[in-house]
């Protein structure tokens, strides 16, 4: 958790504020020293993915992160890693969850009925699990700025969409949905999980959206100010990019108020990181600095703001040498210290979408997946690590 705030954002754990989330009754964090990885999801033949799409969220040291569960397709790789990513796109793909109740040393892997898609829709070319129910408007939730209120944005075509999200009352044990989405008069809405709650019935949400042309991508905000039965365009984030995509925002509250965004941009002139900082609760935008100024073939960032006010970027780096690396802030995302590789013993590019939390202690958990020499499949993994004083 970190400092208290009206806002809360489900990507970056800013669930409630530390006041409250130190009065929880959590259990200890399990003695682990900085830099450890562990496993969170692993299976022979199967595809781990994605969290960066689903959400994460943490109650001290109680966190809850969403991911994909495919299987491997042999033939989708190729000498040297694959030339796409080598999920077997004919079978189902299980949209999953994992828990851990002490700091993210071990972890629960726990399946969702209520998380089940639409009937008939595929996310990112995949078909999903059979046995969802239709969309249907949502009823709206009472307030949520309750800790134990959850939403979580879904999609189905990267440029098409449609979109849809669910809710859960209870931290993710039991979620209820899939509510509709609208369309917002846009081209196509790519929703992953990036949401600001300001009040009881309001909250902003950060998405994608298809650029003019039909193509992926460019970010925009949405708010609420009905508990969720509705939402309205707000602004874009940046200008649309004439070629390539700027998408995936993951998005923080400053102390003054003010919203900090990190975007994940993959144009011809090179792939990166870009921050974005709004004074004005998400009318405008203006770009800050570019926080990665490489991330290889192109991977999302996980902005974590931490209660000493630093802002720490997590990312997945798919060139030589493949790994998780992170950046962190002290000037609220105008500058940003040396990069740090937290690991770099993957076997090929096929990584990362992670997502991070801070713990009680003040270590980062970030959530990402992962392959490695020893088999082909992709996993869940999060390594603990020190931000540094």
């Amino acid at each position: 958790m970190n400092q208290p705030s009206p806002f809360v954002c489900a990507t970056t754990a800013l669930v409630i504020g530390a006041a409250l989330a130190l009065s929880l009754a959590d259990p200890a964090a399990a003695p682990v020293p900085a830099g450890t990885h562990v496993v969170v999801w692993r299976e022979p033949g199967r595809y781990g993915g994605w969290p960066a799409n689903h959400g994460i969220w943490s109650w001290g040291n109680e966190i809850l992160v969403g991911f994909s569960a495919g299987h491997m397709k042999a033939d989708a790789v190729e000498p040297g890693g694959p030339a796409r990513h080598p999920i077997d796109r004919t079978r189902p793909e299980q949209h999953l969850l994992a828990r851990s109740l002490d700091g993210g040393a071990t972890w629960k892997v726990e399946r969702n009925t209520g998380l089940i898609p639409p009937p008939q829709t595929q996310m990112a070319g995949v078909p999903t699990e059979e046995g969802g129910s239709p969309e249907r408007p949502f009823p709206g939730a009472a307030d949520l700025t309750s800790p134990d209120f959850l939403m979580t944005f879904r999609m189905g075509d990267i440029n098409k969409g449609p979109s849809w999200f669910f809710t859960s009352k209870d931290r993710g044990h039991t979620w209820q949905g899939p509510w509709t989405f609208p369309r917002l008069d846009l081209p196509g809405i790519a929703a992953r999980t990036d949401y600001l709650v300001t009040g009881k019935q309001d909250a902003l949400a950060f998405m994608t959206a298809a650029k003019s042309n039909g193509r992926e991508g460019r970010p925009f905000v949405v708010r609420t100010s009905d508990g969720g039965r509705s939402f309205s365009f707000v602004s874009w984030i940046g200008p649309e990019p004439p070629e390539g995509f700027v998408i995936m925002p993951s998005t923080v509250r400053l102390d003054d108020g003010s919203l900090v965004t990190a975007t994940r941009r993959q144009v011809p002139a090179g792939n990166g990181i870009d921050i974005y900082r709004s004074a004005d609760a998400g009318l405008t935008w203006t770009v800050v600095t570019t926080a990665v100024n490489d991330t290889g073939r192109g991977n999302p960032p996980s902005l974590v703001k931490l209660r000493d006010g630093r802002l720490a970027v997590t990312y997945g780096y798919r060139a030589q040498p493949y790994s998780i690396r992170a950046r962190i802030s002290r000037d609220g995302g105008k500058t940003w210290d040396a990069e740090r590789i937290l690991r770099a013993d993957a076997a090929d590019w096929d990584l990362g979408y992670p997502r991070s939390v801070q713990r009680p202690d003040g270590k980062i958990v970030t959530v990402y997946y992962y392959n490695d020499p020893s088999a082909v499949e992709r996993y869940i993994a999060a390594t603990i690590w020190d931000p540094g004083p």
